[in-house]
């Protein structure tokens, strides 16, 4: 196998996304190749010795590591500007990784509120049963946040723009409260993407993704990525990854590899449909409120023009006619389908009400404004005036 080729110092962000982190056999294919293999063979026992001695040098079992993942690693460590990356078999994987790696008993963490329903019940369900005081926090609110990072504090967790209603945190104000308190800041990245936001530039410690989103952009894998320093992988998340095993395929690993040379040109066009898709619902008579970062109307706009170069795919919205004007509306949908995935080039839609926070208590879902007529449109690639009809006819239903 030999080595990419290096690329010019000064490469464009688009550049990297196509050639980064490549790596070709002895037949230089043209396109990456996808190493499925589960081990590797040694020469001598002693090379098997030197091998496991684990300097990196070479593969020893993919579990560890994997020609194809490691060329996926290596790219998004590039657009990502972090010193490591290491790819998991899901974004849940990879933000459970991220945290608990690093929290032992008795150590404190404090989240936003908004986090997507399985990030909650980690937060609020699992860490705490070994021992780890957890605190969630309106993360739209500095005050709170200056109230919990009062006191010493190992993490901070926030997704921003949060799932679904897309409040955002103000990265380097958290960033600072959070070191000062000597905790890491931990960033769920996935609505923004690595082109929208770049969390570790505004102050924070280590960024995850659900790679099943955007970044394979075609609902076909599952993957997760985390991202950090070299000494936050070196002392936290490598051993955790290697003793746990939630690994990632290759064959997955490959299909995000390629996913991420179109990466830009589908968020592009994904935010410009966003634009005109919420521009219509915040002004239809059907819709009670639409929430996206890009509209004035967003209480957070201006906070999403300081930290985002762009306001995403994503749009929540409330229709008229409580739960059940929501589903009638979803049901008469033609070309938008009914799916809880995002960042797909199908635009998908989902009540998480009954679907992606089912699972959290009435009480929680009012705290995080999840009403019942609450949808979540993930904009997809089809022609913008597609999707404006398609939403109108829909909501005359309602």
């Amino acid at each position: 196998m030999s080595g990419p080729a290096s690329l010019p110092e000064n490469s464009h962000l688009s550049t990297l996304l196509v050639h980064g982190g490549g790596l070709r056999s002895q037949h230089l294919e043209t396109s990456e190749a996808i190493y499925m293999t589960s081990g590797y063979v040694y020469g001598s026992a002693e090379e098997a010795e030197s091998a496991f001695a684990n300097d990196g040098s070479r593969f020893v079992y993919s579990r560890y590591a994997n020609p194809t993942v490691s060329m996926f690693e290596e790219r998004l460590r590039l657009i990502e500007g972090a010193e490591v990356c290491r790819a998991t078999g899901s974004g849940m994987a990879a933000v459970f990784a991220a945290l608990a790696s690093v929290l032992k008993h008795g150590d404190r963490l404090v989240a936003s509120r908004a986090l997507f329903g399985s990030c909650l019940h980690i937060v609020k369900q699992i860490l705490p049963r070994y021992g780890v005081e957890t605190e969630v926090v309106d993360g739209r609110d500095l005050d709170a946040w200056c109230r919990a990072l009062s006191r010493p504090t190992k993490l901070v967790f926030c997704e921003t723009p949060s799932n679904p209603t897309l409040e955002l945190v103000d990265l380097e104000a958290v960033a600072k409260l959070t070191h000062a308190a000597g905790g890491l800041l931990v960033v769920d990245n996935v609505f923004a993407t690595p082109l929208l936001q770049r969390p570790l530039k505004l102050g924070a410690d280590v960024v995850v993704y659900s790679a099943t989103k955007h970044i394979d952009g075609q609902g076909r894998s599952l993957g997760g990525a985390v991202l950090g320093s070299r000494q936050f992988v070196t002392d936290h998340l490598a051993p955790f990854l290697r003793h746990t095993g939630p690994s990632i395929s290759p064959f997955n690993a490959w299909l995000l590899l390629k996913g991420l040379e179109t990466l830009p040109l589908r968020v592009q066009q994904h935010c410009r449909n966003a634009a005109e898709v919420a521009a219509f619902l915040e002004k239809h008579p059907k819709v009670v409120r639409a929430l996206y970062p890009g509209l004035e109307s967003h209480p957070q706009h201006q906070l999403a023009r300081r930290q985002m170069t762009g306001s995403g795919n994503l749009v929540a919205f409330v229709t008229a006619g409580a739960k059940a004007g929501a589903f009638r509306f979803q049901n008469a949908l033609r070309i938008v389908k009914i799916s809880n995935n995002l960042g797909d080039a199908k635009s998908l839609i989902t009540h998480p009400a009954t679907t992606t926070h089912q699972k959290l208590s009435p009480e929680d879902k009012a705290i995080l404004g999840i009403d019942e007529a609450l949808v979540r449109l993930s904009v997809g690639l089809e022609d913008a005036a597609d999707l404006i009809e398609d939403l109108d006819r829909a909501l005359a239903a309602v």
